[in-house]
């Protein structure tokens, strides 16, 4: 679990309200604590001990889910499949580390252990799966060639194209995703705690939702390929993929255990106690990065002229940048870039008035359990001094080259 002392960094130890600050963000970041949304589930919903038990951990968070399944669960086996791998202290199990974010052999490597270790379950057995944001990237059994898929993948992450698009996309295009995992599974029960990091928690598009009946059909991916002049010869590879009527799925629970909003509403109540007028004025955000970041400097202005201080706002969401120029993208920095160039234009008044005024965008998926999410390169002081941050941001974003990594 987080403490506030992981948020305070050297810009807010400089505030007036940075402790305040970082106990808001401590809340929001524990309410969906990997480990700690298992066990609260797994506490409301006792697992039943008559049946022999596998986990299959799939994503960024693979790791701390697992273990916390392991903590209360006796498990006959496990397969874990991550970004990077954290130590586990409750279990010993098989841990593959895939590529990500553009699927290569480590992501084919796992694709082919997925299925074999769905090939050894009985109808008699329950398997248990933990599922988190990158499961696409990081597990792939593709019916297309590696370089075909590599090359679609990225011209798909520069395009600007959304997360949902992306994963209806590769969900016609791999024999695990789509419920396809549900599909190798010989029948057995199948529970899947889902930790979501899409907008709107549509399930399917988590980790491209191998154990989730795919909405979505083939026409609809070849849609989403000529909306953004990729189509080429792809579309003829596209397969169809489990729908929910799908007898497969009969014994198949789906469960969102942590969300964008369960940490937007901790936030919320956290920044109430501190003192803070809170208001929740978003927990969608999509689209371009520097547009969603213009449209939240404008809503920070109409705040600083009608609501009484201090005051929280709280937005969440998923962005993203179309890449221009010689950059690499990274939608968190040109978010906040997008932020304080838009409040320097805004004017003096709106200058002088946010004065005082903190934008913390945060962007985290929950890989880095123990680390530090560096709150200082990945916020931005909206006051005057964004009048000095504007060329450069103005640069910045010119060339997509935000990205710090």
């Amino acid at each position: 679990m987080f403490t506030p002392g992981v948020f305070l960094t050297a810009t807010l130890k400089q505030h007036a309200r940075g402790d305040s600050v970082s106990r808001i963000l401590e809340q929001a970041f524990n309410a969906v604590e990997p480990g700690a949304v298992v066990k609260r589930y797994l506490r409301e919903h006792p697992i039943p001990k008559n049946k022999r038990v596998f986990a299959f951990g799939l994503g960024k968070a693979a790791c701390a889910m697992t273990d916390a399944l392991a903590d209360t669960v006796s498990l006959r086996d496990a397969l874990i499949i991550t970004k990077h791998a954290s130590q586990l202290t409750s279990l010993n199990a098989t841990v593959i580390e895939g590529d990500h974010p553009v699927p290569g052999n480590a992501s084919l490597a796992a694709g082919r252990a997925a299925l074999e270790f769905a090939s050894r379950l009985k109808p008699d057995d329950l398997l248990i799966c933990l599922i988190s944001g990158g499961g696409s990237s990081l597990m792939a059994s593709p019916i297309l060639l590696l370089d075909e898929l590599q090359a679609l993948t990225s011209a798909l992450l520069a395009s600007g194209a959304r997360i949902n698009e992306i994963n209806t996309i590769r969900r016609h295009l791999d024999a695990l995703k789509g419920g396809g995992l549900a599909q190798a599974a010989n029948g057995a029960q199948i529970i899947s705690l889902i930790l979501s990091d899409v907008v709107g928690d549509s399930i399917e598009a988590i980790a491209s939702g191998p154990t989730v009946p795919d909405p979505s059909t083939r026409e609809d991916a070849i849609a989403v390929l000529r909306k953004y002049k990729l189509e080429q010869s792809i579309e003829i590879k596209l397969r169809e993929t489990v729908k929910p009527d799908a007898q497969v799925l009969e014994r198949v629970q789906n469960h969102v255990i942590g969300s964008n909003l369960m940490a937007l509403k901790a936030a919320e109540t956290q920044a109430k106690q501190e003192g803070f007028s809170a208001k929740l004025i978003n927990d969608k955000l999509q689209g371009e990065a520097r547009e969603a970041g213009h449209q939240l400097a404008l809503d920070l202005k109409l705040q600083l002229q009608t609501r009484q201080r201090p005051f929280c706002l709280l937005a969440g969401g998923e962005t993203t940048v179309t890449l221009k120029g010689s950059g690499r993208g990274g939608r968190n920095q040109e978010f906040a870039f997008a932020m304080a160039t838009a409040l320097d234009r805004l004017g003096p008044r709106v200058a002088a008035a946010s004065r005082t005024a903190y934008f913390i965008s945060e962007g985290s998926t929950y890989p880095a359990r123990h680390s530090r999410c560096s709150a200082e390169s990945c916020s931005v002081l909206a006051t005057a001094a964004t009048s000095i941050l504007a060329p450069v941001t103005r640069s910045t974003m010119t060339n997509s080259s935000s990205w710090l990594g």
